[in-house]
């Protein structure tokens, strides 16, 4: 790695704004996985993100000319956060460009700041492009969340950090990414101080920007992107950091949806804190890392990137957190619908918890049952139970890993229906006030709306199943309209929750 990084990160200004944050023990976590695992605390930043670090080192790098005129950036979070306290602390003017879908939270600490909250567009793109022509129209410096020399190293001090502070055995330190500062500037760091201790990326499974550009060797632009860790949310990796990373980054790690909730709730159990998607990630890699390789009584770092999380999201964290854990099954089970068949169905679960128990009649000779059911901290019991309710004959369908099920269905379980030519699709829409009426407003123009759920989780969009009732042959036209729509889609017409709890 060239010698400039280390010079830059050594002389990095940081601590004008930000603190050195605590490299914490996580005993419960340590003893469960029989290895020790440190915790660092970037949550604990005066923005509540390590993204203060390199904001400040970016704009105080700046020549005086530029600052006169001030600075501008386009975020939705923890960037605008950073860029917005730097420029106060220095006395110049910031200008934040923010999609409409931005929490009021997040607006509103911005303008605490005494920044300028611009509000634009549904996605970070168009904020980009946005923020992109208003720095030419208004003469102001643009501060990229991760694409800079500066951003890189100011935000590698957080590696420099680790290694002060755990002097002793470190065999791998894991990072979250999104664009790839943060990553960029700790590998820099770390592999140049002791090349031996392992740097590893964490990115959720439907955001691999930084994986594939590893994968493949080239940074790679996704067509989409999930919006649940929102702060890592980039469809292509950067330019300096995919550079860096190539050289310095031994993996990237892919987690999911419910590992992630599952590792926010491991934080919460040592720490009594709350750390937002994209902040718990490196704690679901770590877990994920020691279960591939069987390593025990290792010395490993997770990076708690932050903790600006919309607490009206916590219901859904806490619903999926013992999914991610695999403590609990989810199952579709047939049993005959005649009296006694609840009693002698639940005799076959045995003494394990019921979670959940969803049921409506359907018809004389069968009922459905929507199941969740504790399994205790094996994933092994899963199995066992599943093949124990076939082996006593039940007709068993696991869902433990069926997104519309977890979603959707388990809220729908109640009603059937036979409906006519019915497809069934789900969608993701920009959040916004007005956005679910928009929604079906574009919806409802020449298709039956034959079935209909949507529940706020408190994320930036917004997530709807939707059944239409389709003249045969109409199929190929109704593509084309979703397709023109814009809306992030999949059918779900195939789904086997859909067809034994709805149909």
């Amino acid at each position: 790695m060239p010698q400039k990084y280390i010079e830059k990160i050594l002389r990095a200004r940081v601590y004008d704004v930000a603190q050195e944050t605590p490299l914490d023990l996580m005993p419960r976590l340590s003893q469960r996985f029989d290895n020790r695992i440190l915790l660092k605390r970037e949550d604990l930043q005066p923005v509540f993100s390590f993204k203060l670090r390199g904001a400040y080192n970016k704009i105080v790098n700046l020549p005086e000319s530029a600052r006169a005129k001030g600075v501008i950036a386009a975020s939705a979070g923890n960037h605008a956060q950073g860029v917005a306290l730097s420029a106060q602390k220095l006395g110049i003017k910031a200008v934040i460009v923010m999609p409409k879908t931005t929490p009021a939270i997040k607006v509103a600490a911005v303008r605490a700041f005494g920044a300028r909250a611009v509000l634009h567009g549904d996605a970070y793109d168009e904020a980009y492009q946005h923020a992109m022509a208003l720095a030419e129209k208004e003469g102001l410096t643009f501060i990229h969340p991760y694409d800079d020399p500066d951003v890189i190293a100011g935000q590698g001090t957080v590696g420099m950090e680790i290694l002060r502070q755990h002097p002793g055995q470190l065999d791998a330190v894991f990072v979250p990414v999104g664009g790839g500062g943060l990553i960029a500037g700790v590998a820099a760091f770390i592999k140049y101080v002791y090349p031996q201790v392992k740097v590893i990326g964490v990115e959720p499974d439907d955001a691999p920007s930084m994986h594939h550009a590893l994968q493949y060797h080239r940074r790679v632009v996704l067509d989409q992107v999930g919006i649940f860790a929102d702060g890592v949310a980039v469809r292509q990796a950067g330019r300096e950091p995919y550079r860096i990373a190539r050289k310095c980054v031994d993996e990237v790690i892919l987690v999911s949806f419910d590992e992630i909730c599952a590792a926010i709730k491991d934080i919460f159990d040592d720490t009594r804190s709350i750390a937002e998607p994209a902040g718990a990630l490196a704690v679901a890699g770590v877990k994920k890392y020691i279960e591939r390789e069987g390593a025990g009584g290792k010395t490993l770092v997770a990076i708690d990137s932050g903790a600006n999380m919309n607490f009206d999201r916590l219901r859904h964290v806490s619903e999926r957190a013992e999914l991610g854990e695999r403590n609990e099954a989810i199952l579709a089970v047939t049993i005959p619908e005649k009296p006694g068949s609840f009693r002698r169905f639940c005799n076959t679960i045995g003494k394990r918890g019921i979670t959940e128990f969803n049921y409506r009649y359907a018809d004389d000779k069968d009922a459905h049952v929507f199941v969740g059911v504790q399994l205790g901290s094996s994933e092994d019991g899963r199995d066992e139970l599943v093949k124990r309710l076939a082996d006593k004959g039940y007709p068993v369908i696991d869902m433990t890993d069926n997104e519309m099920a977890k979603l959707h269905i388990r809220h729908m379980v109640g009603g059937r229906a036979e409906v006519g030519s019915e497809l069934l699709y789900r969608f993701e829409f920009p959040e916004r006030p007005g956005a679910l009426l928009a929604f079906l407003t574009r919806m409802g123009q020449g298709w039956n709306i034959s079935l209909f759920h949507y529940r706020n989780h408190g994320a930036a969009y917004g997530r709807v199943l939707v059944g239409m009732q389709v003249p045969d042959g109409g199929k190929k036209q109704l593509q084309a309209f979703l397709d023109e729509l814009g809306y992030t889609y999949v059918e779900e017409t195939a789904n086997p929750a859909y067809k034994l709890f709805l149909r």
